[in-house]
Order: structure tokens, then C-alpha cells, then sequence
């Protein structure tokens, strides 16, 4: 760490640092993995990305280095050794920013941003951006990964045709889900807007012609004796197994229970572990948040991967050392590639 004079300001230019990307409402999770990277005697700094463009300032020079501050701590690219992309989230806008400025700013900033994050290609990150969000955004890329990897996945259908819909619903037999593509609410609690995952009846097939309006995936319901919830980290297993079919609310989707479920600890078997790595291999993730339900029968059924998805409640309830763990394997990357 070098101060550096700076006009009146005494700018502390910090040299060996680890990134760690995400956003002003971020808490829990973010900290504990900072915490450990600090006792391991690794510097932090915390990007929130939704302040890029009203809390940091920058300099790029081609053929030089990219510098970022925010208040009188100042960062170069060159410095940083390895990034934990935890989450983008939208740019703040200035108040005083007349609205039809705002797609502009909007713009220019997320160029800049994006500009800085090119600039640290070379080094560890968990997970690499640009795979990160090519997996996130396509759950039909996910399922036919994981059953390329020797796991079980529900029929599925991607579509805004209602004529295809009344054909899947048939071939269903009746049990069907809907669900949207992305996630309306990123948080555990599904507070703000939120779309659960809901059982198709037939009064829904009467207003199929909604589905021009927006596409939707339709799904084989999967009968659960539970749902599980796990944290791979880089070829670790965190799970926790979670009862929805205790409340009627929460069969279809544990997030729109009427009451608070608790979550259990669950040792995955060894050959859906097994499949679980190959798939988070063939994805090249070392990080994520996967969904799969056990049915009454004991088959185990992929449903998602979320390469951002939530596990600070298994870490908070159950005690797992998954900060620790993502911490331990970026450091691991760091010193040895």
C-alpha cells in the first residue's frame, strides 16, 4: 500500500488486491468471503457495480495502465490478482440527471465498467463473466449439459406457441409447470417482484394467448419427496435439503411457502456428486447455485444452475464453510494457476 499525494487528498494506492464484484445491498455473503480472504493475509476491495457511476472515478490510457478510486483508495488493473464475481447489478443514476440523458449514461458507464473487467482477463476469477452469463442466461444450454453429464432432467419446452402447449400439456397427461426464463426477484426471500413456479390447469390453457406477450417454459412436474439446494464450489459440496411439500403453497415452489421451511444438512450420493462435477466442469463454472428435487421414488431430477445464485442461508443456518471454501479456491488459483 503507497499514499500518494493527490491536490488536498491523501490517495492510498493499494498494490496486490483481490476484486471482489457486487452491490450496495449485498451483506452477508460478500462480507464473510472478504473476511477470510483478509485473514489469509489477501487484500480486498469491494466493487459495488450498481455505484460505478456515482461513487468511482477512473483513468484509462491506451498502453498504460487503468486506475480506479473510489474516495481516497485508488487501485491500477495490474495490481489485481484474482476477481470473485458475486453480482452486476444496474447502474444508480444521479438524481440530478435529466431522464432523457439516462440510456446514455447508462451506457457509457457499463462500456467503462466492462472496459476495466477486459482489462483482467489474465488473471483467476470465480466465475469468468462472459461464461458466467452465457450459462445463467440459457437453462436449455444447463439441461442439456446435465444430461450430457448422466443426470436426469425434466421434459421441457421453451415457447410462445399455444398450439405446442396444449400438445406438451397432453403428452404431460395434465402435470405440467410453468415458469419464466429469468428471475423477476434476486433474492432467497423472493421479496419484490416475483413469478413462482406454478402448476398449468386448464383455465391457464384458456389464456394462452398471453404467451405472445411473453415466452415461457413449460415443464413435466416432478413429483418431490424434498428439494436440495446445492453450493458447488470448484469440486466441493454444500447441500441442504428443504421439505416444501410440508406447506400447500409451497409444493409447486418452496420460495412462495406460507411459512418459514427450515433447511437440513444432506449428503448428495456419490455418483449424483459425480454427475454434478462432470456437468459444472463441462460449463467451465467453478461456482454455483443448483436446484434438484429427490422424488418419492429416490431418483434425484436437475431442475437449474444459477452461476450467482443465493447460499448464504445454507452457510447461516447449517454452518457450511462455503465462504471459506470460495475464498480458499480463488487464493489456490492465485498461487498456482
Amino acid at each position: 500500500m503507497q499514499a500518494i499525494a493527490n491536490g488536498l487528498l491523501l490517495v492510498l494506492l493499494i498494490k496486490g488486491m483481490i476484486l471482489c464484484i457486487t452491490h450496495t445491498q449485498d451483506y452477508y455473503t460478500i462480507d464473510k468471503v472478504q473476511q477470510h480472504l483478509e485473514k489469509m493475509g489477501h487484500a480486498t476491495w469491494r466493487l459495488n457495480s450498481d455505484e460505478f457511476g456515482t461513487q468511482y472515478q477512473f483513468e484509462y490510457i491506451p498502453g498504460k495502465d487503468m486506475y480506479l478510486q473510489q474516495g481516497a483508495k485508488r487501485i491500477a488493473a495490474a495490481d489485481i490478482t484474482g476477481v470473485w464475481y458475486r453480482k452486476l447489478w444496474a447502474l444508480q443514476t444521479p438524481s440530478a440527471l435529466d431522464t432523457a440523458y439516462i440510456p446514455v449514461f447508462n451506457k457509457e458507464y457499463r462500456t467503462s465498467l466492462h472496459i476495466f473487467f477486459d482489462a483482467l482477463q489474465q488473471v483467476p476469477w470465480i466465475n469468468k463473466m462472459e461464461t458466467d452469463h452465457a450459462v445463467g442466461n440459457n437453462k436449455l444450454l444447463q439441461l442439456q449439459e446435465a444430461q450430457l453429464s448422466g443426470l436426469t432432467i425434466p421434459r421441457t419446452l421453451l415457447t410462445n406457441n399455444p398450439g405446442q402447449v396444449q400438445a406438451f400439456y397432453t403428452a404431460c397427461q395434465g402435470n405440467m409447470i410453468m415458469k419464466l426464463h429469468g428471475a423477476l426477484s434476486r433474492s432467497m426471500d423472493a421479496s419484490g417482484a416475483f413469478f413462482p413456479t406454478t402448476r398449468v390447469t386448464e383455465q391457464h390453457l384458456l389464456q394462452l394467448d398471453t404467451l405472445a406477450y411473453c415466452p415461457m417454459i413449460f415443464q413435466e412436474y416432478v413429483p418431490k419427496a424434498y428439494e436440495l439446494r446445492i453450493a458447488y464450489v470448484d469440486g466441493a459440496f454444500y447441500t441442504g435439503r428443504i421439505n416444501a411439500v410440508l406447506d400447500a403453497a409451497g409444493q409447486t415452489d418452496w420460495r412462495a411457502a406460507h411459512v418459514t421451511l427450515p433447511w437440513e444438512p444432506y449428503l448428495l450420493p456419490d455418483a449424483v456428486a459425480a454427475g454434478l462435477h462432470t456437468f459444472m466442469q463441462r460449463l467451465n463454472l467453478p461456482f454455483g447455485a443448483i436446484d434438484m428435487i429427490r422424488r418419492p421414488d429416490g431418483e434425484y431430477v436437475f431442475l437449474e444452475v444459477n452461476p450467482q445464485g443465493e447460499w448464504g442461508m445454507l452457510q447461516k443456518y447449517l454452518g457450511y464453510p462455503i465462504a471459506e471454501t470460495i475464498a480458499e479456491k480463488l487464493v489456490n488459483k492465485i498461487q498456482h494457476g
